[in-house]
């Protein structure tokens, strides 16, 4: 059945993705089951989102009871869920203002206009000159403006003419960022850790540097968190590691309890302020089950508990992959629960090595095909990450080194 289901999706389905050969119908917390009933650790998250792992009983009760009262109405009206749910994101993240999106594409373009919108309205750029700083290897969604600004080839072959108005410089390189401001210079865009870029890890004070050159250059400083924050890296925001609070913040992917879509910059009230009704809005933004589901996401973190054990949990694996000591490994790097593990492609590749994994019972997918990202859900255990490690270590042992590669 499994092959048939394959089929199936590839015959109907656009192949703007390359799944592995698993056909999974069934998930509980950091497990998930394929059609045959063969179980599978969850080391991926699907890419953050499902933190609180699968089927989490107070998120589904949350969005159950929700469904049966009230889903969507727009943002033509005022709903009972909104406020609430915005009032806790503010103040667990120390922002003004929140607008609600739906994925975290929406949130990085909402972020754009306002960054752009301030600049005119607020510091006096002139008019369709704005520019924004993004960083090399940076990934933010994939809408035309976004992978305008992409240093990925295949993200923009094919799909230009792109608008512009978008400055790169280099990834954790503070003088970078200094050097390339101009009066024209609305915002910096930065994720504090690249997860699509092969979680890439910036150096340290990397962003208080770049939150004291924004204040004394004013210009914005805002942080796409949409894959690192909520818990993920083991604090709520990937920020807090280094204690700075940005102008914008971008979250998704976790918001949404790993059930609904669910997506909201944040930044403070000048910033905020600059938009007027008409200027920006979405349809399902906000509607009253995103938020209903949202709340109940964030009260999971607000004990810490969570966070904490992201932090634990992802000292232990860390600390296990690096006593692995295989030759094909070229560098274990990340924080929490947001874990790299770059191979030596003349050994394997990462595709195959997840590949092999999955075959052993883990799933996760490869980044630029050297990195093997592992981010399970937050509510791994210490002795679910010793058995993935086990895992792991056992499809290194059926590798051939390099040494031998050579021999034959």
């Amino acid at each position: 059945m499994g092959s048939l289901r394959i089929a199936l999706e590839d015959r109907y389905c656009a192949h703007n993705y390359a799944p592995l050969p698993v056909v999974l119908s069934k998930g509980r917390g950091i497990w998930l089951w394929d059609e045959d009933g063969k179980r599978y650790m969850d080391m991926m998250s699907a890419y953050s989102a499902v933190s609180f792992g699968h089927s989490h009983p107070q998120l589904v009760q949350a969005l159950t009871q929700q469904a049966g009262q009230l889903a969507v109405t727009s943002r033509a009206f005022y709903t009972d869920q909104l406020g609430r749910f915005l009032q806790l994101l503010c103040e667990m993240t120390g922002m003004d203002k929140a607008l609600p999106m739906n994925s975290g594409t929406e949130a990085v373009e909402t972020s754009l206009k306002a960054a752009r919108k301030w600049a005119y309205k607020v510091k006096g750029v002139p008019d369709q000159q704005a520019q924004i700083i993004v960083c090399a290897g940076n990934f933010a969604g994939r809408s035309t403006t976004i992978v305008g600004f992409s240093s990925e080839a295949q993200y923009r072959e094919g799909f230009g003419p792109f608008d512009g108005g978008f400055v790169t410089i280099p990834y954790g390189d503070a003088a970078a960022l200094e050097a390339a401001i101009t009066p024209h210079t609305a915002a910096f865009l930065v994720e504090p850790i690249q997860g699509e870029g092969g979680i890439i890890v910036p150096p340290d004070a990397y962003l208080a540097q770049c939150r004291e050159i924004c204040t004394r250059r004013n210009i914005l400083l805002i942080c796409d968190e949409v894959q690192t924050g909520l818990g993920r890296t083991g604090r709520l925001l990937a920020c807090d590691h280094e204690g700075i609070r940005p102008d914008g913040l971008i979250l998704g992917k976790a918001l949404g309890g790993g059930l609904l879509p669910v997506s909201a910059f944040l930044a403070r009230s000048e910033v905020m302020d600059v938009f007027t009704p008409g200027d920006h809005g979405s349809t399902f933004g906000g509607n009253p089950l995103a938020a209903a589901v949202g709340y109940a996401a964030l009260s999971l973190l607000r004990d810490g508990e969570l966070i904490a054990a992201a932090e634990q949990r992802g000292q232990r694996l860390r600390e296990g992959l690096n006593a692995l000591r295989h030759p094909a490994i070229r560098s274990v790097r990340g924080k929490g629960l947001l874990i790299g593990l770059e191979l030596d492609p003349q050994v394997i590749t990462a595709r195959s090595f997840c590949e092999r994994l999955m075959e052993n019972g883990v799933l996760s997918k490869e980044t630029h095909h050297t990195v093997v990202r592992f981010a399970p859900p937050l509510v791994i255990t210490a002795e679910a990450i010793d058995a993935a490690l086990r895992i792991i270590e056992h499809v290194f042992a059926t590798l051939p080194t390099p040494h031998m590669e050579a021999c034959t």
